[in-house]
């Protein structure tokens, strides 16, 4: 795979990891009838972190790799080992975000907050 088409990968998977991160994260707060849900501020940091993380992964995870196993980078010459690395950083950020949320969650501390009753309800 050309360099472009790694890096357009590692983009969308990057793009699915931090929405799968969003949307387990609201589903935690579904239950509360027909409520809107805004941001907290705790949740605005928990996502600018998942974000900075996923960012850094961009660019730690390719030196990062190449040191940890130096013969994956050496037996592939078309760049697989970037995208390889990337991705498990990124799926690493997944398993991390569901931590810290547990933990969040345990100590009372909500990513979302309900503000507001929604209108109405569906109409034909």
């Amino acid at each position: 795979m050309p360099p472009a088409a790694q890096d357009l990968a590692s983009a969308a998977a990057a793009l699915f990891i931090a929405g799968m991160i969003w949307l387990r994260t609201r589903m935690h707060y579904a239950g509360r009838g027909r409520m809107r849900l805004a941001l907290r501020r705790a949740g605005r940091i928990y996502f600018a972190c998942v974000l900075a993380t996923l960012i850094a992964g961009w660019f730690c995870a390719p030196p990062l790799g190449r040191l940890l196993w130096p013969a994956a980078a050496a037996a592939s010459g078309l760049g697989a080992d970037v995208t390889m690395t990337r991705v498990v950083w990124f799926l690493a950020t997944y398993y991390l975000a569901v931590v810290i949320h547990r933990a969040l969650h345990r100590r009372g501390v909500e990513v979302f907050t309900a503000n507001e009753r929604l209108g109405g309800g569906y109409r034909m």
